[in-house]
């Protein structure tokens, strides 16, 4: 049995991936979000998530802002392979706007209590269709603290990383409104694939993924 870690999404935990079909030869090893301190960087809060991980060259996934992390281990680290996943590689695939954002410190003054509640708005960037979706959204916005939620939109409208890691896959949907992907250098494209991909292309994203494992 081999092990993938994975690093969720903002604020996503494995809840996101209870559609999605490994194979059976392969446990997924579900990183667990702690609390960083505010003045953490990410480097910093790697260290802290590190110890979860127990694998000398780990195969790793890296969804959404878990993405961020995974090439950040990477760049530290022995590793295997990496497989993001509606995620971004480098300081060049971030939205301009983000990082204006970050520059004004909007995250410290955003209403995060608006968002975390899920609505129409949430719903449409996401690309969520179905009320299982919406309702899966909502529920993890809600569980997700509004501290964690600030610390890693700023930690993300300031990324500056410019080095790609090798053994890379890089998995992104064209239609996805939050990383949009005129921007992204995509490996695999997955059409009519919003930021919830992981959820509602579910099938497409197990058959890929085993795919990728048979050659890892």
């Amino acid at each position: 049995m081999r092990r993938v870690y994975i690093f969720g999404g903002l604020g996503a935990d494995k809840r996101v991936f209870k559609y999605v079909d490994f194979g059976k030869d392969i446990e997924p090893i579900f990183i667990d979000w702690l609390i960083p301190a505010p003045k953490d960087t990410i480097d910093e809060y790697l260290q802290k998530l590190k110890q979860q991980i127990q694998e000398e060259r780990p195969l790793l996934i890296g969804l959404s802002f878990g993405g961020m992390l995974a090439v950040e281990y990477a760049k530290k680290y022995p590793y295997q392979k990496i497989i993001l996943i509606s995620s971004i590689k480098s300081k060049y695939e971030i939205p301009l706007y983000y990082r204006l954002l970050g520059w004004i410190r909007t995250p410290m003054w955003f209403p995060i209590h608006w968002l975390k509640k899920g609505n129409f708005i949430t719903n449409r960037f996401f690309g969520l269709k179905s009320k299982t979706e919406k309702l899966l959204l909502k529920s993890i916005l809600r569980d997700t603290p509004e501290s964690f939620f600030r610390w890693a939109l700023q930690r993300i409208s300031v990324w500056n990383n410019k080095d790609i890691p090798k053994n890379l896959i890089h998995i992104h949907g064209n239609r996805d409104r939050i990383i949009p992907y005129r921007l992204i250098k995509a490996d695999i494209t997955i059409h009519n694939g919003g930021h919830f991909l992981i959820v509602n292309k579910a099938q497409e994203i197990s058959r890929i993924l085993k795919d990728i494992f048979k050659d890892s």
